[in-house]
């Protein structure tokens, strides 16, 4: 959900340029999204159906310049992997401290936790995107 969120947002603020992409600390390859994510965001708009889990490796860190997570346990299996640096809570990097930072899951939750966070995950990646947009070079906004 965060990555179509994201792609969205990125989009709707012309920078859909800034390259996106979505890997699991424990996913398993090429599983499609969970039945409530996928009902979920298409009741907000977003077709997940073409998506498609990818298990995080050492050269998807190794390629990208910025890496949310939702959870500190996913962080550290980032930094684990050689991410140090790049590796932020997405709560955090929005502004959150805390508790507060983190996202839980909501996998095999009913279809209200899915709710609550792609909600959650709307607010998040607002504040992240207005940070990223800020922060490019020769961007006036």
């Amino acid at each position: 959900m965060a990555e179509a969120i994201l792609r969205q947002a990125l989009a709707v603020r012309g920078a859909a340029d800034i390259s996106v992409g979505s890997a699991g600390t424990g996913a398993w390859d090429g599983a499609p999204v969970s039945e409530g994510a996928y009902l979920v965001a298409l009741e907000r708009g977003l077709d997940l159906s073409g998506h498609r889990a990818r298990l995080l490796t050492a050269e998807m860190i190794q390629g990208a310049s910025l890496i949310l997570t939702m959870s500190r346990h996913h962080r550290a299996r980032v930094v684990e992997l050689g991410g140090g640096e790049k590796a932020h809570l997405i709560g955090e990097f929005a502004g959150r401290s805390g508790p507060e930072a983190e996202v839980p899951d909501p996998f095999g939750a009913d279809l209200e936790a899915y709710r609550t966070t792609f909600d959650e995950l709307v607010q998040l990646i607002d504040a992240v995107v207005a940070r990223l947009t800020a922060e490019r070079p020769g961007d006036p906004r």
